[in-house]
């Protein structure tokens, strides 16, 4: 089944790039590439509940098992010992990916408070944007007696854009709410 994202991509922001930045090659024209969900865990990391349940947490909301990411090596200043867990991480490409920014888009940005769009000067040079989650409880999937602690987490929008302006035009086209 197509997901409702990929079927605007193809039908409708295709035709639009092509025509707004002139590309010559389909190739050329912008794609998501994958979502990167993030989330770092400070110094509840050494604590095993804290950490298996945030590991649920990001399975609950991408569908996906999650990777926790050790620390290669130690650094006193920080209170980071070699391997000790420092957050999780995963990555979503084609189908989940789709069906993620579908929910995102339909479902959790709707949710959060005083919503007036996302904030447009958050993509790098390259087009990718990065959004930074205060409350994992706009999420439909997280049930609120489940939540012991306010976690956030960091979502990249990776995508195949040369630069900021067409990124924009990319997001903006799919359905991705950005303030004015």
């Amino acid at each position: 089944m197509a997901q409702k994202i990929k079927v605007i991509y193809e039908n409708e922001v295709v035709p639009y790039l092509k025509e707004t930045f002139e590309y010559k090659n389909i190739h050329e024209i912008p794609k998501i590439e994958k979502i990167q969900i993030n989330r770092g865990l400070g110094v509840n990391a050494q604590n095993n509940k804290v950490l298996q349940k945030s590991i649920d947490e990001i399975r609950q909301i991408t569908g996906q098992q999650p990777v926790v990411t050790i620390a290669t090596k130690s650094i006193a200043g920080f209170k980071v010992r070699e391997e000790m867990p420092l957050g999780i991480t995963t990555t979503l490409r084609r189908e989940k990916m789709y069906t993620f920014l579908d929910r995102f888009i339909n479902l959790t940005l709707p949710r959060i408070r005083d919503f007036q769009g996302l904030d447009p000067n958050k993509f790098d040079k390259n087009g990718n944007y990065n959004l930074g989650i205060t409350d994992q409880l706009i999420f439909p999937e997280i049930d609120y007696e489940q939540v012991d602690q306010m976690l956030g987490l960091n979502i990249t929008i990776v995508t195949s854009a040369k630069n900021s302006k067409e990124g924009l035009a990319l997001l903006n086209k799919i359905g991705i709410p950005f303030s004015k």
